[in-house]
């Protein structure tokens, strides 16, 4: 594994889920963390429990000044950026002919902005140091996902531009990482939003037979040490990429089917 003792990794959505989970593991391996989020109280105790020395930055990624301040205040704390996670991130669940579009903004400007905001401002100092873009997706990301257009076209733009960028630094020793973690046990379904904008407040898929957190958070570890193109953690990202190519009328129906399953599934 590449030593990421003294390296600078920057977090974002780090107050909980596979954000904490990865703030965690980098610094247990000997990084600078940088962790940002919106909840300043939870980014407190998080950095606080935490080795060595790092940084808790409120930050919400919809916002570009928050993420130009961001990237300042990592520079001048450390003077280099190693590692960018993107993983900041919310979640939907309606069907596209009853959502208000208000909803998808939302989705693109925390989703796919938010990602774009944060690796432009930091880019310069991941050239510096040949260093790493990570962006943590979805399958959804690679095929349309029924109950969650405004995420899967979200996820189909943070992919559009992390590909671009890598073609862009060929020649400059810039990796970029994009990560399908699947079906994870994590807050971001219980903050999903309804048609109307509303939290969902519950998840409809049983949280305990999925994977942790951590599990997700030591595999892209893992990826960035090795400097991967792609993650896909279980066996349902797996067959899409094979499916999507293949035999994409059959992924359509394996995908409407599987999420009509869902208790409560807006799919009739």
């Amino acid at each position: 594994m590449r030593d990421f003792k003294n390296k600078v990794v920057v977090v974002t959505g780090a107050s909980s889920g596979i954000g904490e989970a990865l703030a965690r593991r980098f610094a247990a391996l000997g990084a600078h963390v940088v962790a940002a989020a919106r909840s300043a109280d939870k980014l407190q105790v998080l950095v606080d429990s935490l080795p060595g020395q790092s940084l808790a930055v409120e930050c919400d990624v919809s916002r570009e000044e928050d993420c130009k301040r961001l990237i300042h205040r990592t520079v001048e704390a450390y003077g280099r950026i190693d590692v960018l996670v993107n993983n900041a991130g919310i979640s939907m669940r309606a069907l596209f002919d009853e959502v208000d579009l208000e909803v998808l903004r939302r989705l693109m400007d925390t989703n796919f902005w938010g990602c774009a905001y944060c690796t432009k401002y930091a880019l310069p100092y991941i050239q510096q140091s040949k260093g790493s873009i990570v962006g943590v997706s979805s399958v959804a990301g690679f095929h349309g996902l029924p109950g969650r257009t405004g995420y899967s076209a979200s996820k189909y733009a943070m992919h559009g531009l992390l590909e671009t960028v890598r073609i862009e630094n060929l020649k400059k020793g810039v990796h970029v990482l994009i990560v399908a973690p699947g079906f994870t046990a994590s807050n971001v379904r219980f903050a999903a939003l309804t048609a109307d904008g509303s939290p969902q407040g519950a998840s409809p898929r049983e949280e305990g037979r999925m994977m942790t957190a951590e599990e997700a958070a030591a595999r892209i570890v893992r990826a960035v040490a090795k400097r991967k193109r792609t993650l896909l953690m279980d066996f349902d990202g797996k067959a899409t990429r094979i499916l999507k190519f293949w035999a994409p009328g059959l992924l359509d129906r394996l995908y409407y089917n599987h999420m009509a399953k869902e208790p409560d599934s807006p799919l009739k």
